[in-house]
């Protein structure tokens, strides 16, 4: 079975074509903007212009806009192509990355936006321990449960912790989609925005 991996929610924006677990191409370009130009040119220099018969896709948290790009491009495939869509949290594919380099107890620190990270512990064998959180840099430190962090946001977290934190550098990636588990993919595509929206609507603020 082909496998079909979308990644855009932070700075990052990536595909991967899986042959069940190999890898049979991929892109990774770091963007910071631009994810709806590049994402589906992106997909279409994979082989067979990616198709495939199961389509893996981040649910967040990240950006917003990254995150609906990312679903909305997974959708469409998945209804011309008649595959499988699946969606995964955004830190548990960096955890998976993260737990090949070190297979020990890890939390993830992502960029949050607005001065915030987001940060989620993750037990040895990969097991959440609770709900993905988004915090400021003095809370994100004392929720910080492990040794080893992982994320574009780990080396500041441990330098904020001051010890013999393990800081591992990294972006969410497709080309590691297959280090996801099974048990964390899910049918359900609603978006995990990790925090409130920006803007009140005005139907609140009264």
């Amino acid at each position: 079975m082909r496998t079909l991996a979308i990644e855009c929610a932070t700075e990052a924006c990536s595909a991967a074509l899986f042959d069940g677990s190999t890898l049979v191409d991929g892109r990774c370009e770091v963007l910071g903007r631009g994810h709806a130009e590049q994402l589906v040119p992106m997909i279409a220099e994979l082989p067979d212009k990616g198709r495939a018969d199961r389509i893996l896709v981040s649910l967040g948290p990240g950006s917003f806009t990254g995150v609906r790009i990312g679903i909305a491009a997974a959708r469409a495939l998945g209804l011309a192509w008649g595959a499988e869509v699946l969606g995964y949290p955004t830190l548990e594919l960096v955890r998976a990355h993260a737990s090949a380099k070190e297979s020990r107890a890890i939390t993830v620190c992502m960029n949050g936006g607005h001065g915030e990270f987001f940060v989620q512990n993750f037990a040895a064998d990969g097991t959440p321990e609770g709900d993905v959180r988004s915090l400021v840099p003095e809370a994100a430190a004392k929720a910080c449960n492990h040794r080893v962090i992982a994320g574009n946001r780990a080396q500041e977290l441990a330098d904020l912790l001051g010890d013999d934190r393990l800081a591992i550098n990294l972006l969410p990636d497709a080309n590691q989609a297959h280090q996801l588990r099974e048990a964390r993919l899910t049918r359900d595509l609603t978006p995990i925005y990790g925090r409130g929206p920006d803007a009140t609507p005005m139907d609140q603020r009264k």
